[in-house]
Parts: C-alpha cells; structure tokens; sequence
C-alpha cells in the first residue's frame, strides 16, 4: 500500500507544467496585489528585475537566505509558495510564446546580432561561450540622446572555454588505485 501512495505521487510532465502554471498564477497575483514592480521588488531583496521574474514564474530557485528578503517585499506570499519556491524549477517555455511580439524580437536580435556577438567573445575571450546558469540579466529604462525611452538588456554571463577532450582527463576512464583497476 504504501509503494502505491509513494508511485501515485509521481507528477507526469504534463502534470507537473499545470502545477507549474498554478503555483506561478499564484505568485503573480501576490506580485499584482503587492501594486509593485518587479524593479521595485529587486530594489527591496538585492536581485536582479529579471531575477525576480523568474523566481515568480518558477524558472529560479529562491534561496533560502534570500527567501525573508522576498517574503518582507511580498508580505502576501503564504509559508506554502515559499516552500515551492525552493525547491528546484522545472525550466521550461511554452513554444507559442515565440509568437509574442517582445519575445519575437528578442529572438530576432539575438539571430540577427548573434553570429557577430560570437566572433567578439571569440576575439576577445577565446574558443568559448557565455554561461547561461553563471548569467545576471536586467532591463533598464534610460532616455536616448533624442529624448526617447529606451530599453538597455544586459546580459552578464560568465564566459566558459571548450575543453579540448583528452581522454586522459576522463574520469570515467581515470584509473585509481583505490579500486585496484
């Protein structure tokens, strides 16, 4: 009996993404009710605008030192979203999402500018990429030279080399003596 109870506690992925939309419909009407913005909300906990987004549509895992920072800028955020917001996220998207014009043009300036943006990290850093886990990302609001609002996206990545792969580094090959191979 108690194998079944722990088996039937097993989401399904497609289980899992409702429970995802829930807790984040949750949390996004603690934010709303809060009448604060995301930048608002960063100012008041030490992270990122970006960062508090995706902790409040579960794409972050809020940690446990910052989760009083949170709790004392969203004051409704009840014992149970804090605990779920803890835990690891399921990191995921909704494929339509592409078809939302900001997410569109993202896309497109990334493609657009990415082959170049490649070629500078290449030149300046070496045969690598910028990490998207080791990564800070705001948006800013400034005024252009021409008086206009203006969008600044930073991205802040830490760079990570391509290894060449020597089978001698392998630690799945590595012999030890410990284990007499």
């Amino acid at each position: 009996m108690d194998r079944n109870r722990k088996m039937s506690t097993v989401l399904t992925p497609s289980e899992m993404g409702q429970t995802k939309a829930n807790i984040c419909s949750r949390l996004l009407a603690v934010k709303r009710r809060s009448c604060k913005t995301y930048t608002q909300i960063a100012e008041e906990t030490g992270l990122t605008n970006v960062y508090v987004a995706q902790l409040l549509r579960r794409q972050a895992q809020l940690k446990p030192d910052t989760a009083p920072n949170l709790r004392a800028a969203l004051p409704e955020l009840t014992d149970d979203l804090l605990q779920e917001m803890t835990k690891p996220p399921l990191r995921s998207y909704d494929p339509n999402l592409i078809q939302e014009p900001t997410v569109y043009r993202l896309n497109e300036a990334v493609m657009h500018f990415g082959e170049s943006i490649k070629e500078i990290i290449n030149e300046e850093f070496g045969d690598g990429i910028m990490s998207a886990i080791d990564f800070y990302c705001s948006v800013d609001k400034v005024k252009g030279l021409d008086g206009n609002d203006r969008v600044v996206l930073t991205f802040n990545g830490k760079y990570l080399p391509y290894t060449e792969q020597k089978s001698e580094h392998m630690a799945s090959r590595v012999k030890t003596e410990a284990n007499g191979s």
